[in-house]
């Protein structure tokens, strides 16, 4: 009993414990629940507070926003009615200006109306008096011509061929006076240059063919270049490509051949083949081998020597070929190289003295025919065909610009082509220099005279001077001293376009009056 009695106390106590270990926690509970809604009671009540402050805030922000906007629009309304109001009086101005201008174009058209009322009535006035004028010009004219004899149409032709005539002799004159002060300028320089270039540079020249004649010991000689059959003189030809001719002529084989290198090593081979003794086919391919690459030597050996003698260098060696190439050419039988050695000291006399490259001149005139070195399989003239070989071989372009415009082919762009074209004409036209078949000489003495009689007033014509220059005699009564300006200059036109000729020729008109009278 003791023992139960001591576990339902200990239940007993227990459940007290517990029962107010409850009711501490309650109570605890109960207080802390108390604590936070006085806290929550705080928050809202300060919350309350900061929410009123910025609600006045706000207010007063608004206020100030709309007092700010309510000025701003005050002060753009104002400056509105401002433009407004300036506006309003411009177009009052602009009305008002436009009111005056309608009013002055009012009264100008009411001015320019009654004008052209006068104006119409002036004009009807003078169409009268133009009718009355008509009738009487028609009148007068017609009075004039019944007391001179000749009718209107009559004296414009006598009236304009007076006027021609008048401004020819005015024309003639001026060109005579303007020649007259060109020639005093120009006629002493120019003759001073050329006769120094002439006087600096004097050269010989060797007349060329077109065959060659090798010199035999005897006749005999003859049968052994033909061989057995001919076959000799068949591979002499086939090799060197020139035909032999051997006729009656005495001790001499001549060579025909338009191409004077091939003629030059037949020439040489055919010697050496005589003096040697063994002609045979073998042994005439093995010479004309060796001359053929001893003439190529001498070619360049040529084109060399030519271009030291004149003084220019950097050629390129194709360049030097083909000038070397130009000893074997002839034009008029005046050998190429040597007329292009002429025309190279010529150019750099001239050049010398009109301050201008002498070397420059000097290249362009040693190069300005190297287009006739140049087989005819090259079509073409052969100023343009040297003009592309230069540009090929890297000469400048003033160079191949004067090798081009030698002849005229092409326009001179520069100072130096005058000086190619001038100093060409030189070596060409000196006495001597070249050779021409007695027929076209003849042709073209005939041909100068006929042009000349061609035109009016001339009485008579000379060619002289190897037809370098005509002498025109024309008739006195009808060509004045002027006209005979103007004749010279068309006659000299006139041989221009129609004939060939090399260099120049002097073109002299003369008139004169002769007065005879018998002393009886």
């Amino acid at each position: 009993m003791g023992q139960l009695g001591t576990v339902i106390v200990a239940f007993v106590a227990l459940l007290v414990g517990m029962g107010a270990g409850v009711l501490g926690w309650r109570l605890l509970l109960q207080r802390k629940t108390q604590k936070e809604r006085r806290e929550s009671e705080l928050l809202l009540e300060e919350a309350r507070k900061e929410a009123e402050t910025l609600k006045k805030e706000a207010i007063l922000q608004a206020k100030d926003n709309i007092f700010r906007l309510k000025a701003d629009f005050e002060k753009e309304t104002k400056e509105t009615r401002k433009e407004l109001q300036s506006l309003e009086k411009r177009l009052l101005q602009k009305e008002e200006n436009l009111d005056k201008k309608s009013e002055a174009l009012d009264k100008r058209e009411s001015a320019i109306a009654k004008r052209e009322k006068q104006l119409q009535d002036k004009e009807k006035d003078l169409e009268h008096r133009s009718r009355e004028l008509e009738d009487l010009i028609d009148a007068q004219r017609a009075k004039l011509e019944s007391l001179s004899g000749i009718s209107v149409q009559e004296a414009k032709e006598m009236l304009i061929k007076s006027i021609e005539e008048e401004a020819r002799h005015e024309a003639a004159l001026t060109v005579k006076r303007l020649e007259a002060e060109a020639r005093e300028q120009a006629d002493k320089k120019a003759k001073e240059i050329i006769a120094l270039a002439i006087q600096r540079y004097a050269g010989d020249y060797v007349v060329e063919k077109t065959v060659s004649v090798v010199n035999l010991p005897n006749d005999e000689m003859k049968g052994r270049i033909i061989g057995r059959e001919g076959r000799n003189i068949r591979a002499l030809e086939a090799t060197t490509g020139i035909d032999l001719i051997i006729d009656d002529t005495p001790e001499a084989v001549i060579l025909s051949g338009f191409n004077p290198i091939r003629r030059e090593v037949a020439r040489l081979s055919l010697e050496r083949l005589i003096s040697d003794g063994r002609i045979h086919p073998a042994r005439i391919e093995e010479i004309v081998e060796k001359v053929g690459q001893e003439i190529d030597m001498a070619i360049r050996d040529a084109g060399e020597q030519a271009a030291f003698d004149v003084g220019v260098h950097g050629i390129d060696a194709e360049l030097i070929k083909l000038v070397g190439k130009l000893k074997y050419r002839t034009s008029y039988a005046q050998n190429v190289l040597q007329h292009s050695r002429e025309v190279a000291f010529l150019c750099g006399v001239m050049a010398a003295e009109l301050g201008l490259n002498e070397k420059q001149a000097k290249r362009a005139g040693l190069l300005h025919d190297i287009g006739k070195a140049v087989d005819h399989e090259v079509e073409g003239p052969h100023a343009l065909i040297g003009a592309d070989l230069a540009k090929k071989y890297g000469e400048s372009a003033e160079i191949v610009n004067a090798i081009a415009a030698h002849h005229e082919d092409v326009p001179a762009e520069n100072v130096l082509a005058i000086l190619v074209q001038a100093a060409d004409a030189l070596s060409g036209a000196r006495p001597g220099a070249r050779k021409e078949l007695l027929e076209s000489y003849v042709r073209r003495l005939e041909n100068l005279e006929k042009i000349a009689m061609s035109f009016k007033g001339v009485s008579k014509a000379y060619a002289i001077q190897a037809g370098r220059e005509l002498r025109i005699i024309v008739e006195n009564e009808s060509v004045g001293d002027a006209d005979t300006v103007l004749l010279s200059k068309d006659i000299a036109k006139r041989i221009e376009s129609e004939l060939t000729y090399p260099g120049q020729i002097k073109v002299t008109v003369i008139r004169e009056t002769r007065a005879v009278e018998y002393a009886k």
